[in-house]
């Protein structure tokens, strides 16, 4: 199936010879279940971290690789594991992963997209609310004690959302959920995107197409939904955050480092926007400290998927890719076919 690179598993004495696999991060026993009829496991059970050196022994001799963003695989981990054959992420992103090194060796590279999009959707509008509404900045107020009138006209006047316009940076599968949520509040929905919709998309989700610039400068709310790369590095910095609005709204549920953290916080330190709502982060989980003491932020754990089914989803949508890639066939989504070792 993938010509100089195909692999099934071996025979020896009519027996069949299972191939080794590493679990990196604890999954749902479902997928253990699923996974041990195909493979012999390494299971990271006490979901620790690996550190790159344990990562790298563990994964010496086996066949196939089921990861989450937390491991780096490189060009220097390739070398260190001869039998890889295949890398399975469980994540739509892949920017923990070298394509292009693996690919050189002739290493698969697995995804799982689709199945986390109306979740992570969910979550993205939760925090635009969030933000807009100072959920959890009321929330911390009330629980401190000083909520001492039970009614103020001006108390922790927040932002409408309805019939509000919301810009959309990448209109991807989950930029194109959250618009049609956005429709449910009678949002003007503008969105930029590396290539237009067609016609037809941009009327059944009622949307226009602006130019990044364009789109900072009309949006009350701005919502980050594209993949982190070297192209996307920065994307929104402080160039960008001084385009919106004062009475702006920055929500990022892609990937840390799309937006500039540093430029986020001094904006948000000067009210020059008024609030963001964040669920990643550059360097997560060790996030910028001054991140904790602003009141005009929402801040979740990197959560997008986090619901059981949809992470169980994701889990069994990577282990399905590593037993095809196992069984000798094409992984449902394989991130690497089109490049030139793999391209039929």
């Amino acid at each position: 199936m993938y010509g100089d690179v195909s692999w099934c598993p071996s025979v020896t004495n009519g027996k069949i010879l299972k191939p080794k696999i590493l679990i990196t991060r604890q999954v749902f026993p479902e997928v253990i279940d699923f996974l041990s009829a195909h493979a012999e496991m390494d299971y990271n059970a006490v979901d620790e971290v690996f550190t790159p050196g344990v990562l790298r022994k563990r994964a010496r001799d086996v066949a196939g690789v089921m990861c989450c963003l937390t491991e780096k695989i490189d060009a220097d981990f390739i070398d260190h594991c001869r039998q890889l054959k295949v890398v399975s992420n469980i994540a739509v992103g892949y920017n923990n992963i070298d394509v292009t090194a693996c690919t050189q060796r002739g290493v698969i590279v697995t995804n799982t997209p689709g199945v986390l999009d109306d979740t992570t959707a969910d979550l993205t509008f939760a925090l635009l609310m969030a933000a807009a509404r100072r959920v959890t900045e009321s929330e911390a107020w009330l629980r401190s004690g000083k909520w001492e009138k039970s009614f103020a006209v001006q108390q922790m006047l927040g932002t409408d959302i309805h019939h509000a316009s919301l810009g959309i940076v990448g209109m991807g599968r989950i930029g194109q959920a959250v618009a049609k949520r956005a429709a449910g509040f009678d949002m003007t929905v503008r969105y930029c995107n590396r290539t237009r919709l067609d016609a037809a998309t941009e009327a059944t989700l009622n949307v226009s197409y602006r130019s990044l610039e364009a789109l900072l400068r009309e949006s009350d709310f701005v919502v980050v939904m594209v993949p982190y790369s070297s192209a996307t590095h920065h994307l929104i910095g402080a160039p960008e955050i001084a385009l919106m609005k004062p009475h702006a709204i920055l929500i990022n549920t892609a990937r840390g480092g799309v937006v500039d953290d540093e430029a986020l916080i001094r904006a948000l330190k000067q009210n020059s926007i008024a609030g963001a709502g964040l669920d990643v982060f550059e360097n997560e989980p060790a996030l910028n400290p001054e991140f904790l003491a602003l009141k005009n932020l929402v801040m979740t754990p990197h959560i997008g998927s986090a619901t059981r089914v949809t992470r169980l989803a994701m889990a069994m949508l990577a282990a399905t890719n590593l037993r095809a890639v196992l069984t000798g066939e094409s992984p449902p989504n394989w991130v690497n076919c089109s490049m030139p070792i793999f391209a039929h």
